[in-house]
């Protein structure tokens, strides 16, 4: 039933969301936190059993622990840290806006970077990023974490332009994959990595691009448009549907076709969300101030490459 609404959570508009058991999960959001300023960049740690994600504005980086419910700093400060991802070795990944740049946080618990600079010039604000099964990253760089101090550092941009990245696996090289952008935000690979689907906050709509052997893209047509609203990061689940941050509308689920089917009502703002715990299939969600989950009958993809 069109616009239907089941335990004030899920909110059903095509059928395919019934059959594909998106509703069928917990009949409500578990808060596991509520004092950020503005909560991004979930991300699971399954050897840790922990989420790490970024309180941007306060310039600090939170850890929940799933065996004990308890929630910590985990970095303080953080380069007002934005998107993080794992790498293929559970090295984590992250999105500085305030730094500008992309670090790895090593084993050890050392920082390395491995982009601040695109041909000479400083990297706007990188906001998110994703790791390809050949090693290599791919970040957004929108700008902003310089247009005001909220979340950066106002300056300057010495691009001049908002695009996406690609950080090779061998020589470190920097290279622009993908332009034309408004403001460029969440990425993610399809399951295959035969795309590379991005969202635009400022333009409303996710763009999907194919990607070629050698690392560069083409392509580019809109796969999603919300123009009531805007989008942040994306991620896919294993039934190949799309799950997308939307500010104002929770979280909206496209079916591959590109209808969206069904939506995942949450109160505040939703920024972010990931899949993660011991079956992926917990849903985590950052909006406004607060940390949610639930648990879910479908199940997230890429869980598998970071185990390796």
């Amino acid at each position: 039933m069109s616009g239907e609404i089941k335990h004030g959570l899920y909110q059903i508009l095509d059928e395919r969301f019934r059959t594909g058991k998106c509703a069928n999960g917990d009949l409500r959001l578990e808060q596991l936190y509520g004092d950020c300023r503005w909560a991004e960049g979930p991300v699971y740690l399954p050897a840790w059993r922990q989420l790490i994600w970024s309180d941007i504005p306060n310039d600090r980086m939170l850890r929940w622990d799933e065996a004990t419910g308890t929630v910590g700093v985990f970095r303080s400060p953080a380069g007002n840290s934005n998107g993080n991802t794992l790498d293929r070795e559970g090295r984590l990944i992250t999105c500085e806006q305030g730094n500008r740049r992309v670090t790895r946080t090593e084993h050890d618990g050392s920082i390395t970077v491995l982009a601040d600079r695109y041909q000479g010039m400083r990297l706007n604000s990188p906001n998110d990023a994703v790791v390809h099964s050949d090693g290599s990253i791919w970040f957004s760089d929108p700008d902003f974490g310089i247009t005001s101090d909220y979340e950066g550092h106002r300056d300057v941009a010495e691009i001049g332009a908002c695009n996406v990245y690609r950080i090779d696996p061998g020589d470190a090289t920097v290279r622009k994959v993908a332009d034309g952008f408004v403001g460029p935000n969440g990425l993610v690979f399809s399951a295959d990595e035969q795309q590379l689907y991005v969202s635009d906050s400022r333009a409303c709509e996710i763009r999907v691009f194919d990607v070629r052997e050698d690392g560069t893209l083409s392509g580019g047509k809109v796969f999603a448009q919300a123009p009531k609203t805007s989008f942040d990061n994306i991620r896919f689940d294993d039934g190949g549907r799309l799950w997308a941050a939307a500010f104002d509308e929770g979280v909206h689920c496209y079916d591959p076709d590109g209808t969206l089917i069904g939506r995942l009502l949450v109160p505040g703002q939703v920024s972010n969300l990931t899949f993660g715990g011991p079956k992926n299939n917990r849903l985590f969600i950052t909006a406004g101030t607060s940390v949610y989950s639930l648990v879910m009958a479908v199940t997230g993809t890429h869980r598998a490459r970071y185990q390796r």
